[in-house]
């Protein structure tokens, strides 16, 4: 028989943010056929944040030289709130413009002109890497949807927001352990505290109140940190 098989949808979506029309056609149709991808299509900032507030990608591959400014801001933007992978896709292949992406927080880094082999693989391989957290997770009385990142307490919605959301993750993957305020600030803000602790303070404070009554608390042991453990 000729011709190759079309893969099965994977249910996954990749947001590509890049200008040039033809890259855009070329990497969409590339992705949708051999990749099995939904693709969203963004050529600027503006339009990037509209994809991803009507709905969250499974991942974006981000062009750092927009019409409307520096990809780099936005990867800022959005690491304050959430945590979906970035592959960083541009001309900029000199290693002090891929260590500004990385410590932006991006996921990793491609150079034009590149293969779309290269591409291809790198997006299926932040996927595995962020596909690692199961869909659902149960911790007594809650319940926490990773895909529409929603947290249920009794099957209601407690109402997170997204870096309330990735806090609570964080405390449910690593129950009973000990994690200092260092820690979890580079985990759910994708950087270095720098002092901000009081940040970490103020969301933890926060969650502590959404999920009383839930058999579960956060625990703040002195010196060390902060665990998430069965209520005494």
């Amino acid at each position: 028989m000729g011709g190759s098989a079309v893969p099965p949808r994977n249910h996954k979506t990749v947001l590509l943010v890049e200008d040039d029309k033809d890259i855009q056609e070329v990497n969409k149709d590339m992705l949708e056929r051999r990749g099995g991808y939904d693709v969203m299509l963004a050529a600027s900032l503006a339009e990037a944040r509209e994809r991803v507030a009507e709905a969250a990608p499974d991942i974006i591959v981000l062009d750092i030289m927009l019409p409307d400014g520096s990809g780099l801001d936005f990867l800022r933007e959005l690491r304050r709130d959430a945590d979906i992978p970035v592959l960083l896709l541009t001309a900029l292949g000199k290693s002090r413009d891929m260590v500004k992406g990385l410590q932006a927080g991006g996921d990793d880094y491609l150079a034009k002109p590149y293969e779309n082999d290269v591409l291809l693989a790198r997006i299926e391989a932040l996927l595995r890497r962020a596909g690692r957290v199961p869909d659902v997770i149960t911790k007594g009385e809650l319940t926490l949807k990773t895909v529409s990142m929603t947290a249920l307490l009794r099957g209601e919605d407690i109402l997170l927001t997204q870096k309330e959301f990735a806090l609570f993750l964080l405390f449910a993957q690593n129950e009973g352990k000990t994690m200092s305020a260092e820690y979890i600030y580079e985990k759910v803000w994708g950087q270095e505290m720098h002092r901000d602790v009081r940040a970490v303070q103020q969301r933890i404070s926060t969650l502590r109140e959404k999920i009383e009554g839930s058999g579960y608390v956060i625990s703040s042991i002195r010196t060390e940190g902060y665990r998430f453990e069965t209520e005494p």
